[in-house]
């Protein structure tokens, strides 16, 4: 299998710019001391906009390569993990994001399960991803598949439906060729 994300590590936010995600935060709603898990968050490219204040901030990759570009990055935490074993107790995160990463896994559903066993009651799931129902998209990805990337895309209702859980309130919010889905875990008041 070719490590397609370690042979662009070093160059990555040269080619995919990182910029403030103002949408993104909009749909977190993260508490100024909370904990939050970026699962294939890379470089930490999003990730390094959430820090400050007492956050604690923890990327995790399944690519050595791209979490290794973390270092460089002041306040952010870095776990080489696969998404589908996460190395944290339960109800650990306020809040976990994932953008742009969920077609990627290995397995889709299993790490749902995971971000939702590793979510706090009354945390937040985001999950922003390309809109597999706009024509674009699948260009993309059909090109993902010609570079031999394991990418496996769903659409929006897809995404929601793998966190079909007692206890989850599930929305989607697109814009674009972009799509949130937002999960939260009621407890703690909700």
């Amino acid at each position: 299998m070719i490590d397609h994300f370690g042979i662009l590590a070093p160059f990555y936010e040269k080619f995919i710019k990182p910029k403030p995600p103002q949408k993104l935060s909009a749909h977190i709603q993260m508490p100024p001391t909370g904990t939050m898990l970026d699962i294939g968050g890379g470089t930490g490219r999003i990730a390094q906009y959430f820090t400050g204040n007492e956050a604690q901030i923890v990327v995790s990759d399944l690519s050595f390569k791209m979490v290794l570009q973390t270092k460089s990055k002041k306040g952010l935490q870095a776990v080489c993990s696969h998404s589908e074993y996460l190395p944290f107790p339960a109800g650990h995160f306020d809040r976990i994001i994932m953008v742009d990463a969920l077609h990627h896994v290995c397995d889709q559903e299993k790490t749902a399960s995971e971000l939702w066993r590793v979510v706090k009651p009354g945390g937040r799931i985001v999950i922003e991803e390309p809109d597999f129902n706009r024509w674009m998209v699948k260009l993309v990805a059909w090109g993902e598949k010609v570079a031999l990337m394991r990418s496996h895309f769903l659409t929006p209702q897809e995404i929601q439906n793998l966190f079909d859980k007692k206890g989850a309130t599930r929305s989607v919010v697109k814009d674009g060729h972009i799509a949130w889905v937002i999960i939260e875990k009621k407890g703690n008041g909700n």
